[in-house]
């Protein structure tokens, strides 16, 4: 194992952070990771920093076998928030669902399932689980996927975060089985990057942060 001390692993841990870009899922394609790449890609979200270990994120892949299912909720969802939406609007809606190689949904639990007061010390840490609000569940997701899009970055690959209205439409909801209690963040697209585009320009320290005074 890498000494932390070392500089060249925080060199390395720099560069990879630095040189990661958000690339648009048009210009992700094939091929994309590779079996036992995906599962080193998508482990790495399990060092995402969670307390008490609630686990209170999910990813759902989406295979391509059922992209145009997702294609289908992408269209109805547009027509739901539009109905004179045009067949050129909701074709272009359909076709993000066909995008990158590899497509999955990020999903966020924000809270707990309500459940009956403690009968005992042993289910009293149950009860606790409450007090991991919205906001640090949703720090945790994003740490995961902040892993999971470095990851697939060290193996290569372009990734890019999508989102929109079409993730809180019912039909949505409906086909990825989400309970009330759940919210679909966004969607990782991972592939081959067909086209770079010049690195954007990065804030430095003194722009995000100060001190206390």
């Amino acid at each position: 194992m890498t000494d932390p001390s070392d500089q060249k692993f925080l060199e390395f841990a720099l560069t990879l952070m630095h040189s990661r870009q958000n690339v648009l899922p048009r210009h992700l394609e094939e091929p994309g990771p590779a079996a036992q790449q995906l599962q080193d890609i998508l482990g790495a979200a399990a060092a995402a920093p969670d307390h008490r270990q609630l686990l209170p994120w999910r990813f759902v892949v989406v295979p391509a076998r059922q992209r145009a299912r997702l294609a289908d909720v992408f269209g109805q969802a547009l027509l739901d928030r539009d109905p004179n939406a045009t067949a050129e609007q909701i074709e272009r809606a359909r076709e993000k669902a066909h995008r990158a190689p590899f497509l999955m949904l990020a999903v966020v639990r924000l809270k707990e399932h309500p459940a009956p007061p403690p009968a005992s010390n042993a289910q009293a840490g149950a009860a606790h689980e409450g007090d991991v609000g919205a906001a640090e569940r949703l720090v945790s997701l994003g740490c995961a996927i902040q892993n999971v899009v470095l990851a697939a970055h060290a193996a290569g690959f372009g990734t890019g975060l999508t989102s929109g209205q079409a993730l809180d439409s019912g039909c949505l909801r409906a086909l990825f089985s989400l309970t009330e209690y759940e919210q679909a963040v966004c969607c990782i697209n991972i592939g081959s990057v067909s086209k770079h585009k010049p690195r954007r320009l990065r804030p430095t320290v003194a722009d995000y942060v100060s001190e206390l005074a």
